[in-house]
Order: C-alpha cells, then structure tokens, then sequence
C-alpha cells in the first residue's frame, strides 16, 4: 500500500500551497483581524488562523481512514483520499483534463487564459504559479538552501534537488501505461505522453499555431518578435535558442563530437551526422504519401513534395520568377549577374549552374565512348 501511493503526496503538497497562495490572494483584499502570535501573519476568518496554527504546533486531527496518514486541515485529508479513489472530480472546460481539486483546475486554466498573477518584486517578472516565482527569486539572490546529501551540490528548491538525486540512484519511477518508457520526472512523463496523445495545449496568440510543450511556444514566438536572447562572446552573432548558439560556437572550437564509424568523418551537428550515416546504410526514412518516393533527409521530402503542389515558394527579386527550391533560384540569379561559378575541369569552359555543367561534360565522355585498340 506505501508504494503504491508513495508518488502522491508530493502532488497534492503542491496542490495545497496553491490553495494557501489563493487564500493570500484573497485575503489582501480583505481586513485580517486574526493574527496569529508565534510568527504574526493575519488572516480574515478565525479558522484560517486555526488552519495555520498547525504549522507551528505540528498538529494533524485529521487523519484518513483507509491509510492512517494524518494531516492539519480537513480540505488536505479530502484532498488525500482522492489518491485512493483515483477520482478527479474537478474538468477543464476548454480542454477537459480533470484534477482532484478546484485550485489545481484553476492554476491549470492558466495555461489557456495567460494569467500570470504573481509578480516578481524585484525586477517586475511575471509568473502563473507561486512556486515559478519562488524558482524565480533565487535567481536574485543566489540562494541554494537544498543541498545533495551524496556529492554536495546545491540547488534553489526541493523539486531541483530531487531531480538531482535520480542522477545518483538512477531511479526511474514514472511510467508511460502506453508504451512502458519511464522517467525520472513526472513532466517528463507528461510531456512524453502528448507523443501517443497528440495533445498541444500551448497556443501560439498571433498565428495561432499549437504546441505541446510550453518551451517549444516560447521559441516559436521568437519567430513572431525576432528575439534572439542567446549570444556568441567570440563574434557577437544572436540566436533565438540556446541549443543553435551552443552548435554554432563549434565553428570558433573546431570540435566535431560527432564521428563516423564506417569512414571515420566527423560532424559538429547531430542532424549533419545522422544524415551521413544514411549514405553508408541506405537509409531512406522519409516517404511521400503521394507517390511513395523515399528520402534521406525531411528537407528533400519537402523539396520533392512541390512537384506534387506546385508551391514555388522562393522568388527572384529582379524578374518575379518563381522556383521551388532555393537552390534552383540561386543558380537562376546567375543569368542576372552573368556569375559562371561552374568550371569544366577538361576543357576550362564556364557555366552558370552546376546542370548545365553536367550536361556539358556529357560531350566529352561521348567523345572517348570509342577508343582504337591498335592506337
């Protein structure tokens, strides 16, 4: 039984602060006549003074009936038992996922509406949840009370610390019931299970564009405001994700961490890497579901998918006209420029595309087709 429910009372410790930082909200708008004499915090109704009280005297009255467990206010017990029932009474409107209680449902529907009532003191940024903006302050003052009782490390919250410790133990203790993955974390597991859902509950407010995680909508609005927050110290370029300013920066280190087995090229990119592989194993894993026609990369499944449209969604600036692949425009802005980039290595002759090149040196292999035995 200590097992079976042993995840459950981190959720619902988390439920229940939520519920203390409602009723503050609450209460600010409110005389406080009932202040409570060990730590002087005022409360607007004598039983929340009561309810409080409990956290100096380590009181628990309520105690459930099926575990034995005990808490200090009866709205923890209630909330507790749902643990045992598995019910979640409490649905979302907008998007129907159900919580156990009222106060979780109400933090969620901030996803939906953008509400970020708690504001940093500080440096005046927003949060929708208490426990962000406590992460949050730590940035300021450099505070990391919780420490690794293993190798010392320090982190600014418990739920950091946490994480930290499966490093250690390797735990594992959450677990898709669809596919059986586990993670160390529960939002891990969370948003690994929007993979079989297909659930994108993070809505882009200009275009309206979805996303299943809330960090892939923060980069994605980065397209809208053209925000590049990441910055190279060495040559000063921006990046709108820190992932492309740690990829980039492998241009001034010259480190490839990427190497071939087969032939032994290394790469600076994973994508770059990956994509070489499948020369050496034939590897063809995008299809159209036109025509079936195989690819070794989505950007040439992309590229092939416009013979089928029609799409030409590069133009030149100076005739108007229109191509489906940038490279092909490229080579066409050379008829403008006169540019002849392409050299036959027999003959010297210049050509303004790497096709007309090809086609060229089709003269001269047809030249040496017939070759005199005697001669």
């Amino acid at each position: 039984m200590e097992n079976e429910f042993c995840e459950e009372p981190i959720e619902i410790k988390i439920e229940t602060e939520l519920v203390d930082s409602h009723d503050d909200i609450q209460n600010e708008r409110e005389e406080k006549p009932y202040s409570c004499d060990v730590c002087k915090k005022s409360f607007s109704q004598k039983h929340h003074l009561n309810d409080h009280k409990r956290i100096h005297t380590g009181e628990k009255p309520y105690h459930c009936d099926i575990c034995g467990k005990s808490f200090s206010t009866s709205g923890t017990l209630n909330t507790h038992k749902y643990t045992h029932t598995r019910e979640k009474p409490n649905h979302c409107d907008i998007c129907g996922k159900s919580f156990f209680t009222i106060s979780a449902l109400n933090t969620h529907k901030r996803i939906h509406t953008g509400e970020k009532p708690y504001h940093c003191d500080i440096c005046g940024k927003s949060f929708s949840y208490t426990s962000s903006l406590s992460k949050h302050r730590s940035i300021h003052t450099g505070e990391r009370p919780c420490h690794c009782q293993i190798c010392g490390k320090s982190f600014p919250d418990k739920s950091k610390l946490r994480r930290h410790i499966y490093i250690h133990t390797g735990e594992k203790p959450h677990c898709c019931n669809i596919c059986g993955k586990s993670f160390s974390q529960k939002n891990d597991l969370n948003k690994h299970i929007r993979i079989h859902t297909g659930e994108k509950p993070y809505h882009c407010d200009i275009c309206g564009k979805s996303c299943s995680q809330s960090s892939d909508l923060i980069k994605h609005k980065r397209v809208h405001t053209g925000e590049k927050p990441y910055n190279c110290d060495i040559c000063g370029k921006s990046f709108s994700e820190s992932s492309a300013l740690h990829i980039h920066r492998r241009i001034h280190t010259g480190e490839t961490p990427y190497h071939c087995d087969v032939c032994g090229k290394s790469y600076s990119q994973i994508g770059h890497f990956n994509h070489h592989k499948r020369f050496h194993t034939g590897e063809k894993p995008y299809h159209c579901e036109i025509c079936g026609k195989s690819f070794t990369t989505s950007g040439k499944l992309n590229s092939h998918k416009r013979i089928h449209t029609g799409e030409k969604p590069y133009h030149c600036g100076i005739c108007g006209k229109s191509f489906c692949r940038s490279d092909t425009l490229n080579n066409h802005k050379h008829v403008h420029t006169e540019e002849k980039l392409y050299h036959c290595d027999i003959c010297g002759k210049s050509f303004s595309s790497s096709q007309t090149l090809n086609n060229h040196k089709s003269v001269h292999a047809e030249q040496n087709v017939y070759h005199c035995d005697v001669w």
